[in-house]
């Protein structure tokens, strides 16, 4: 490795990790990391010795070097200069391919531990709750599976290798170079800080350069990313004003270019600073060791190997110099990974969970009390780019919910917004866990059954209608993906979706684009119920799956969803009263408790807070 290509990796890594070596890790991060590369510990041994023999080879080229001047001068036979010329490519060819090895090695075990930290904290933030979804920022979770997972890597693939091929080469170079001149070594080392001064004050600048260029970046990437989404786009359009979008948008973008000259003319400087350092040493080798070999103290070949030793002195110095910068930043990035593997999920199978019985379901909610999570409970500061995180405690929402869904009946939940009936079915769904009480799916409690039985017996649309960016097949064998095209088109046909995805370019080989956004609202929503009808599950929870219909639609739906309600227990949430006349029983939420329950007409003729709704949206006269 060249002087100049040693100085630019240096302050490469000092901008890098300058700030990262002043953090303090969480306790018992390194033996956790070292545990970690336990686990590659036959790879890793075998990696370590390639390097070692590395660093000699590197070594032993210079020497034979100035070994074939020494002949040249000494007249020595042309056999002898033969044979260390063979010795010379010998050594070469097996430094290339013990240099291919190492490489092969370093990029397996790293690439093996992206796979497994990525793979560990993708499965691991799957179990987390909803809550924990909707404190954190997602760009910032992503992050964690990207940047710092690669920065993991580095501690095993490349800094632990590094600091045992820069220890190996610089007491084995220093080792000849002091045996060969202790005059040119001492020449050498003295011009070290000529070396590293520079690189540490620019370092120490391109760290805070690189920072604000990285800043400047996500403040950028969040404009085109907020933009660039549908919602984004369209409310752009309709309220925003392109030039200010565009004069905005340029102003970051100069913000980063600014940062990126900077970044670019320090390190040209430096290499320009280093590349005559690098003069100036090779100068002092020459002039001093030239004079000893005309004293007669030193051989002419010999200052050939210290001049070619002296990148072999340089390289490793600078690279111990930063080795606590690297191991730090390494640490800190597996820190970070670590912090989010310790955030144990709220809902969780219990160790003797078992399925939810088979037959037709009876639901059964029992007193059931509940609070929000706090967000210290289901949260990471650095993941929601807090300070400190909320540690108290939400207030309880639903004060003593009872009820009983027995099977092939509907109960409908009504009352006004933030009563508590969104709140309920999530609760019946296990996205959070009840705080007293409890709810059962055949005398089963909900928090005593597997997760995979409960996915498998419960089904829900929401109001949203989220789709993937994928292909309408894709979106409706989320929950079936063995279903056949027969299966699918007959949940198309009951959804009344048919003629939709008929006139789409590619049937069901058609994306539909983030979000769903190339479908209608209605279209988006009939699909969330196509996918339910396909996954046929034997409880049903509908949260408000009509809202987004017009009436056209919602009359088709609504028959779809007779026909998928028949025989299932189901659970529905409605503005719209008259979506939910037909139930068997109708409750009436408000403020976290149950004011009133019965049947359609009994609770219009009670003239209670059922009444007052229905008379909201509809005229005294309306039917019953």
């Amino acid at each position: 490795m060249s002087m100049e290509r040693a100085a630019m990796m240096s302050m490469h890594r000092m901008s890098r990790g300058e700030e990262t070596a002043r953090q303090e890790l969480t306790p018992g991060t390194v033996r956790r990391t070292l545990q970690f590369a336990a686990r590659y510990r036959g790879k890793l041994i075998v990696f370590l010795i390639l390097s070692v023999l590395g660093a000699v080879l590197g070594v032993a080229s210079p020497i034979l070097a100035g070994d074939v001047v020494n002949a040249i001068v000494g007249g020595q036979n042309a056999p002898l200069i033969v044979r260390l010329a063979l010795l010379i490519a010998a050594v070469a060819v097996a430094d290339a391919a013990l240099s291919v090895v190492t490489r092969w090695l370093s990029s397996e075990l790293g690439e093996r531990i992206i796979y497994d930290l990525r793979t560990a904290v993708f499965d691991h933030v799957q179990r987390m709750p909803v809550a924990f979804f909707m404190r954190t920022r997602t760009g910032a979770l992503v992050s964690r599976l990207n940047n710092d997972v690669i920065g993991a890597q580095s501690a095993i693939s490349r800094t632990l290798s590094g600091v045992v091929m820069n220890v190996v080469s610089l007491v084995l170079t220093l080792a000849v170079m002091v045996s060969t001149s202790w005059q040119v070594t001492l020449i050498s080392l003295v011009l070290l800080p000529v070396f590293l001064i520079p690189a540490r004050l620019l370092g120490r600048r391109l760290a805070e350069l690189t920072r604000t260029r990285a800043n400047h970046n996500a403040a950028m990437g969040d404009q085109m990313t907020e933009r660039f989404s549908a919602p984004g786009a369209t409310l752009v359009k309709l309220f925003g004003d392109p030039h200010r979008e565009s004069r905005e948008f340029a102003v970051r973008a100069d913000r980063v270019r600014s940062a990126g000259v900077s970044i670019s003319v320090r390190q040209s400087v430096f290499t320009t600073l280093l590349t005559l350092v690098s003069a100036l040493a090779l100068a002092a080798v020459y002039g001093v060791g030239g004079l000893q070999a005309i004293a007669g103290t030193l051989n002419p070949g010999d200052v050939v190997t210290l001049a070619l030793l002296l990148t072999r002195l340089y390289a490793p110095l600078t690279g111990l110099a930063n080795a606590r910068v690297e191991i730090m930043s390494a640490l800190v990035s597996f820190d970070r990974v670590f912090e989010v593997l310790d955030l144990e999920p709220l809902i969780q199978d219990a160790p003797d969970a078992r399925p939810i019985p088979a037959g037709p379901v009876t639901l059964e909610v029992e007193d059931v009390h509940f609070s929000y999570p706090s967000a210290d409970q289901v949260s990471l500061a650095s993941l929601e780019e807090v300070a400190v995180l909320d540690r108290r405690g939400g207030q309880e929402v639903l004060h003593g919910i009872s009820f009983t869904v027995r099977p092939g009946q509907t109960y409908a939940l009504v009352g006004t917004s933030g009563a508590g009936k969104s709140t309920i079915a999530s609760l019946l769904a296990r996205l959070y866990d009840v705080g007293s009480g409890a709810i059962r799916y055949n005398g089963t409690d909900i928090r005593d059954v597997t997760s995979e039985s409960l996915h498998a017996t419960v089904g829900m649309v929401t109001q949203d209608g989220h789709l993937f960016h994928d292909t309408i097949r894709g979106n409706l064998t989320l929950a079936a993906p063995d279903a056949t095209d027969e299966q699918i088109w007959d949940a198309i046909d009951r959804s009344r979706l048919r003629r939709v995805v008929e006139g789409l370019p590619d049937g069901l080989d058609t994306v539909v684009g983030e979000r769903g956004y190339r479908l209608s609202g209605g279209e988006r929503q009939r699909m969330t119920i196509a996918r339910l009808l396909l996954a046929s599950p034997r409880v049903v929870l509908l949260d408000e799956a009509t809202a987004a219909l017009d009436s056209t639609s919602e009359r088709a739906v609504q028959e779809a969803l007779a026909e998928a309600l028949t025989g299932r227990t189901a659970v529905v949430i409605a503005h719209r009263l008259s979506t939910i006349r037909s139930a068997d029983r109708i409750l009436v939420v408000e403020d976290g408790r149950v004011l009133e329950e019965g049947p359609h007409a009994e609770l219009l003729a009670a003239g209670g807070r059922y009444a007052e709704l229905y008379r909201t949206q509809f005229d005294e006269g309306a039917p019953t």
